[in-house]
């Protein structure tokens, strides 16, 4: 239709704790309009909404959630807007047990723990990870022969362990990307991505869904990224005052959505999303075995027609917001933050003494352990909250080197390194210590809201707005990038520091402790 009303696209974006949405023009590209709406349950970590509590290591959400925000989000950017697409990233791995007709089972059991969605953070499902590899790690060959706690397999055999009569009730266990193209568009759509990285799919073998009793018969043939799932439903339509028809794009997973955002459209780019937690992906048109202690390999699972290596750290902002709250939040938490930034940015490369282990969240390379901890070394009495922070903003660029080094020494072939995402975009001490640790040029790109761009490009991909997504790239994504330059004088007590590193983090002995530590029963 071409009456000479402007046209839009729309890209969601669900993170942690909120969800964000952007509106850019459908012809030029240009950013029209941000909306970001918070879940009103957050991360339930500690209870569940009726105070029901939760034992150690659980990371839940509401799914109501999800769709309020939605609404919300959809109404500000959409009403009396002609949309032509949506597309939508989100958290992975966040699966959820519903009915048949999609509806939560903690709708019907709000007081059980297993109701709810499992979010990506959730690691009490690492014990039945563990006992999936041992016994069966010739079937997870590209997942470098183990799953983790945070996937979907684990977190089903958990909930089939623990709350049988939930799961006789669970008629699809489905990622939360998933679940919410289900609700936009009436239908159930699963997406190649979240079937491949975080369910094991493969389109030889399908799902390894005999792991878990009664899995498959849970789960769904995935559809191909870039395609689309749907039209947005008459009742959102009705709802959000959206001008339909809408196109509602197949989900993705939200580190793997900036590719196009940030133009890594092709073979040789490191890609580093930086947010609450951090994901690395390297992209090649050539298949290499999978480097040892990345976490997997997919082929058309990020992009068409690329294979895309996966790794990550569990941990990444929320590491230095978790400091920043419990030691430095004067009332004013952004005050908290700068205040420490600069401090620490004031400081030289090793000038504390300290090292620190990036496992607050566990730690996903090499180990693959969701139960592991975080580390401080070289206290004393004199030691700044500064230099604590320095320290465990450091450990982040150590742990983000060594995944570089690990795909470096598996044959990848990398020409570029981004940086990409909130803390990439705010902060260029951060990036700077990022290029020091890893003695390369680090580029980021000049583009706001980059996961929001990326899910907004899938949908232009799959409504035909443009041809692929290296058309997508050009139209809609980055156009100009920053780049930090390694400083000699940094790089070479960044080498010794690391090397540190590298000794402190293969410690076995270290590591039982600290599955000792979280194993007692107080």
């Amino acid at each position: 239709m071409n009456d000479g009303q402007p046209s839009y696209i729309v890209g969601l974006d669900f993170g942690s704790e909120s969800a964000r949405g952007i509106l850019l023009d459908a012809a030029t590209g240009a950013e029209v309009a941000i909306h970001i709406d918070a879940y009103a349950h957050g991360i339930m970590d500690a209870c569940l909404p009726n105070g029901t509590p939760l034992p150690p290591a659980w990371s839940l959400q509401d799914a109501a959630d999800y769709v309020a925000s939605a609404r919300t989000i959809l109404t500000a950017l959409g009403k009396g807007r002609r949309i032509l697409s949506i597309g939508l990233d989100f958290t992975a791995s966040s699966p959820l047990p519903v009915t048949a007709e999609s509806t939560p089972l903690s709708v019907l059991h709000p007081g059980a723990p297993h109701a709810y969605v499992k979010l990506y953070k959730h690691q009490a499902a690492q014990v039945h990870a563990e006992a999936l590899s041992a016994a069966h790690a010739e079937r997870f060959a590209h997942f470098g022969g183990r799953i983790s706690g945070e996937w979907l397999i684990a977190k089903a055999a958990q909930m089939r362990a623990e709350a049988p009569a939930l799961w006789g009730e669970t008629a699809r266990f489905i990622e939360g990307g998933d679940w919410m193209v289900w609700q936009l568009t009436g239908h159930e759509a699963r997406s190649y991505g979240f079937a491949t990285y975080k369910a094991q799919y493969s389109p030889e073998t399908g799902y390894p869904d005999d792991l878990v009793e009664g899995l498959g018969e849970r789960l769904a043939p995935p559809l191909p990224v870039g395609q689309a799932a749907g039209l947005l439903s008459p009742a959102w339509l009705a709802e959000t005052g959206i001008l339909g028809p809408c196109t509602v794009a197949v989900a993705v997973i939200d580190s793997h959505v900036v590719l196009p955002a940030v133009g890594a459209v092709g073979g040789g780019t490191f890609v580093g999303a930086l947010g609450t937690s951090a994901a690395y992906l390297m992209l090649s048109e050539n298949f290499q075995p999978l480097p040892q202690g990345i976490e997997g390999v997919a082929r058309d699972s990020s992009l068409p027609g690329v294979w895309c290596y996966e790794a990550g750290q569990p941990s990444f902002g929320d590491c230095l917001g978790w400091f920043v709250r419990q030691f430095a939040d004067d009332g004013d938490l952004a005050a908290g933050f700068a205040r420490l930034n600069a401090e620490a940015e004031a400081s030289r490369p090793g000038e504390g003494r300290l090292l620190a282990l990036d496992w607050w969240n566990g730690n996903r390379v090499p180990h693959g352990d969701a139960a592991l901890s975080g580390l401080l070394l070289g206290l004393t009495r004199k030691t700044t909250p500064a230099e604590i922070y320095r320290a465990l903003m450091e450990s982040l660029c150590f742990g983000a080197r060594h995944v570089f080094d690990l795909m470096l020494s598996g044959g990848l072939r990398i020409e570029r390194v981004l940086m990409t995402s909130g803390l990439a975009e705010r902060n260029p001490f951060l990036v700077q210590m990022i290029a020091d640790v890893f003695a390369r040029p680090v580029e980021v790109p000049a583009i706001r809201n980059t996961t929001c761009v990326g899910a907004a490009i899938h949908g232009a991909v799959a409504a035909g707005i443009v041809a692929d997504f290296r058309e997508g790239a050009a139209r809609f994504g980055a156009r100009e990038f920053t780049c930090y330059m390694p400083r000699p004088e940094a790089v070479a007590v960044y080498e010794r520091l690391y090397a540190i590193f590298r000794l402190v983090s293969a410690d076995a002995t270290l590591r039982e402790a600290m599955h000792a530590l979280g194993a007692l029963d107080m």
